[in-house]
């Protein structure tokens, strides 16, 4: 049986409170326990409420409170308004809409003319993506917003018309109408396009046109039965102007160009809204704000051939002044100020680096031929580099611009007798880019054969080939020296040779001396016909340091220098390193999957090109990590990661190989292997010589599966100074293939022992997961 006693009401006790309780008796059923919400509450306490009146002095305080706190409401309305119709609009895109007509490889059918349809839609996407693969390695790069196929059209079973618009930037880079064509033409007339691979484009069916953004804005509409045309005023060329904000006037040059990445088109535009500006120096939230903004007002102007370059603040230099004042910012601003659009190369570092090193009791690293500042002020200002010299890249030594390429070796690495042809998309983007080191900044594998003598840049002249040699020996000549250059650049195949008129004006020229002889040599020469050579590369080999040169095993120190190791990545969570991972593509990287358990939301950022995490050099890149794949393979803790976008390749950052049959993994066996870890107290890169050993001596470190490797230190075990991140690779060098392969992958943090002895390491074989990595990196390209 249950009794249960009810609450009593006190009505007479009108403030005091009275506990509700539910208490239940044991019966021969079930328990069953009840509690109301009051019952936290006594049931004989008495708390009493007396309300007492406010005197006069306490309603005057509430009268100012609430005063202050209306005119904080009015600020923040001024605040608003102000920043929403006061704000000057950003330049608006343009935008291209262009057409051209495929003749072979595909063609129309009358389901491609609804937009709706499936077969539209994977069509579109197709072209789509040719398009933007394109234009992203053209020379617009910087600018390009991205492509939409508009529609598909055509006569039924022939002829594909593709209709289509191309977006720019404006803030960046402008174009006009004929240089988006020509970009177009250009590929469509290779006889083995890259990227219009197995299609036949009617090269005259091309066409590129302007589109006015701004038709229903600024124009109104009359009763007509004839459609009306609009077209856009191509945008002035880019040109440099004296530097006249007072504000801005310590900057280091004293010329700027319009329109800025605000949008403002002249300084009185800028005067206007540099109060908005001026408060977030004010604020002091960013040591640099006064720096980066003022280069954002007036940005610095180079003059070119065509027209004059704006040069802005460099992406890692962007980013640091957004994690101080990006919260103050509008939302309009931070669009106009996405750090992702800011280039990496050719632009303007943070300054103050060398101070900034000596604030954080890192002076030891000036001057010690190690690059720490993306400007290499802490090497250039030393007194083995006199002014006006270049350094090697590497170690304490300098030499002046004319020294490159003269035929004698003056870096101690080789580097200024290296890279003397190369390839660009045009000599004057490589004369844009300021020259810090040897070493080039960027691969390009497709461009103009280019040739650097003594500081001096031009290309590479066929016209001579045409009168001393016949027509079948001048295209074995040239496949020659385009497989000879490709080899040299690092690339495995040819993808394309041609001969084209060359449409730059004051260019050096050099010609083949004896095109038959074993070895080719180049002479200074005319080029009256303005025939030049363009060669496209593909397949870039992997596991090569070649910052080294034609070293193939070089003798790599314990502390890691810019280039030892290119494909290694520090994987950073919210600005905290945390993991590391391995660079195996543009977009990939190869890490584990502990790196990211019980961190749903967190924004991770991959670091390239780093041996010291407290440091820069010229040659670091970052990307935003945007996807993870777990393997699928049973045991395995492997995990790939997609990069938002693509590295750039160069000296300093390159992709490893991966494993194939015949690198044999087996205990005992002579392989040169390391693993890489971060100095405790110095946060630099060194490398661990390993072994393969049994699995025993691992048993007691953690639990091992038929996917684990067992690794001990190749020198003894007294000498523990590097912990070793989650995601370090094991990379071991192959004898046959004369390159480094990575072999596994750490799956948790290994630190040093307390009494500093080293322990057997423990990795995830790559081998068992190779095959699902290459279905994964084919997957994501279709």
């Amino acid at each position: 049986m249950t009794v249960t006693m009810e609450k009593r009401n006190h009505h007479h006790r009108k403030s005091s409170w009275d506990s509700k309780m539910s208490v239940s008796t044991i019966s021969t059923g079930p328990r069953h326990f009840r509690r109301s919400p009051s019952s936290i509450l006594s049931s004989d306490s008495d708390i009493r409420f007396t309300r007492k009146k406010l005197t006069s002095q306490y309603r005057c305080g509430c009268c100012i409170l609430a005063t202050f706190l209306l005119l904080l409401l009015i600020a923040a309305a001024a605040v608003y308004i102000g920043y929403t119709y006061f704000m000057p609009e950003a330049t608006p895109e343009q935008v291209f809409r262009g057409t051209f007509r495929v003749i072979k490889g595909d063609s129309f059918t009358s389901d491609l003319t609804d937009t709706n349809t499936t077969k539209f839609k994977n069509r579109s996407r197709t072209y789509t993506e040719r398009l933007n693969l394109l234009f992203r390695r053209s020379p617009v790069s910087h600018g390009f917003m991205g492509t939409e196929v508009l529609a598909l059209d055509g006569t039924e079973g022939k002829d594909l018309i593709v209709h289509f618009n191309i977006h720019i930037d404006p803030t960046y880079t402008i174009v006009q109408a004929k240089d988006v064509e020509r970009i177009l033409a250009k590929e469509i007339t290779l006889e083995e396009s890259l990227f219009f691979q197995n299609l036949t484009i009617d090269a005259s069916s091309l066409e590129v046109k302007s589109v006015d953004l701004l038709l229903n804005s600024t124009t109104t509409s009359s009763p007509s039965t004839e459609p009306q045309r609009v077209t856009q005023t191509p945008a002035p060329p880019r040109k440099c102007f004296p530097l006249q904000l007072k504000y801005c006037s310590k900057l280091p040059y004293n010329v700027t160009t319009y329109p800025n990445l605000m949008g403002h088109r002249n300084v009185n535009e800028v005067k206007d809204n540099v109060i908005t500006f001026r408060e977030l120096v004010d604020a002091e939230c960013y040591r640099h704000a006064y720096d980066f903004i003022c280069q954002i007002l007036q940005p610095s102007c180079i003059s070119g051939d065509d027209q004059d370059e704006m040069i802005i603040p460099c992406r890692s230099f962007c980013r640091e002044f957004m994690a101080g004042c990006g919260s103050r910012l509008s939302e309009k601003m931070k669009e106009s100020l996405d750090c992702s659009r800011f280039p990496e190369y050719s632009c303007s570092a943070k300054p103050g680096c060398v101070e900034e090193l000596q604030s954080r009791a890192l002076s030891p690293r000036v001057c010690d031929g190690v690059i720490d500042c993306q400007d290499l002020s802490d090497e250039r200002s030393c007194t083995y580099c006199p002014r006006n010299h270049i350094h090697c890249g590497s170690g304490r030594s300098c030499i002046r611009e004319n020294q490159r390429c003269d035929g004698r070796q003056d870096c101690p690495d080789g580097s200024d007798e290296r890279a003397c042809l190369s390839l660009t998309p045009s000599i004057e983007t490589v004369r844009k880019v300021e020259i810090v080191t040897p070493h080039l900044t960027r691969y390009h594998s497709e461009g103009f054969v280019a040739f650097n003598e003594k500081g001096e840049i031009g290309k590479l002249c066929t016209e001579n080939l045409n009168h001393s040699l016949p027509v079948n020996k001048t295209t074995e000549v040239l496949h020659t020296v385009a497989s000879s250059l490709c080899k040299t650049l690092s690339y495995q195949n040819i993808l394309s040779v041609q001969v084209e008129k060359d449409l730059e004006s004051n260019i050096s020229y050099v010609s083949m001396k004896d095109p038959l002889a074993p070895e080719i040599s180049f002479v200074r020469s005319p080029c009256f016909s303005k025939q030049v050579l363009k060669v496209a590369c593909s397949n870039l080999e992997c596991g090569i340091q070649s910052a080294y040169g034609a070293t193939t095993s070089p003798t790599l120190p314990k502390m890691a220098a810019h280039g030892d190791w290119p494909w290694h990545v520090a994987l950073f969570k919210e600005d905290v390193h945390i993991c590391d991972g391995t660079l195996i593509s543009p977009d990939w990287v190869i890490t584990t999957t502990s790196c990211f358990q019980g961190q749903p939301k967190a924004e991770w950022t991959a670091r390239f090109g780093s041996v010291r995490l407290l440091s820069t050099s010229p040659w670091e890149q970052e990307r935003r990590i945007v996807g993870m794949v777990k393997s699928p393979v049973e045991g395995s803790t492997i995990a790939m990661v997609k990069l938002d976008q693509n590295i750039v390749y160069n000296d300093f950052v390159r992709p490893i190989c991966l494993p194939d049959d015949s690198l044999v993994l087996q205990p005992n066996t002579n392989l040169d292997c390391n693993t890489l870890g971060w100095a405790r107290n110095r946060e630099q890169l060194q490398r661990v010589q390993v072994k393969i050993t049994p699995m025993e001596k691992c048993e007691n470190v953690s639990i091992s599966t038929v996917n684990s490797l067992c690794t001990e230190t190749f020198y003894g075990k007294d000498d523990c100074n590097e912990e070793e991140f989650a995601g370090s690779p094991m990379v071991c060098h192959n004898s046959n293939t004369k390159s480094w392969t990575l072999v596994g992958i750490t799956n948790w943090r290994i630190a040093c022992s307390s009494n500093s002895v080293q322990r057997p390491r423990m990795y995830d074989k790559i081998t068992s997961n190779i095959n699902w990595i290459r279905d994964t990196m084919k997957a994501a390209k279709t």
